[in-house]
């Protein structure tokens, strides 16, 4: 159910290493997190440019649930954002690991994806 290929947080988002800007990662929220929202109905997303911190909140998921933080997985700067996401939110829920992604960060340094989660650590997280 999680691509092996993707990196985790706790905060239930995934990591691509290959963003369609070089040197980006892209960044979208796993099929849990999605399911455990509902629903989404809007997405605010940082903007192209914006630097961000890892673990800080830099956008929001509101769903016909509650509205629930973005969190930067890795800090850098902001290179891209999923601009089809304004016209059809419900992307996110439909394609989380494809049409669904949300942003991509340049990331500050080699070394920012090294405190991320495998696929099965990621599902013995939210098993546990």
């Amino acid at each position: 159910m999680y691509p092996d290929d993707l990196m985790y947080t706790s905060e239930h988002e995934w990591v691509r290493r290959a963003g369609e800007t070089e040197g980006a990662v892209r960044i979208g929220i796993t099929h849990y997190a999605q399911d455990s929202l509902g629903d989404i109905v809007y997405v605010s997303l940082p903007t192209v440019g914006d630097t961000v911190s890892a673990g800080a909140a830099c956008g929001e998921l509101e769903s016909t649930k509650s509205v629930s933080d973005i969190y930067a997985p890795v800090s850098g700067e902001v290179v891209a954002r999923n601009e089809s996401l304004d016209a059809t939110p419900e992307l996110v829920n439909n394609d989380p690991y494809g049409g669904g992604w949300l942003f991509e960060i340049a990331p500050a340094s080699p070394d920012e994806l090294d405190g991320l989660m495998d696929a099965a650590a990621y599902q013995a997280s939210i098993e546990g």
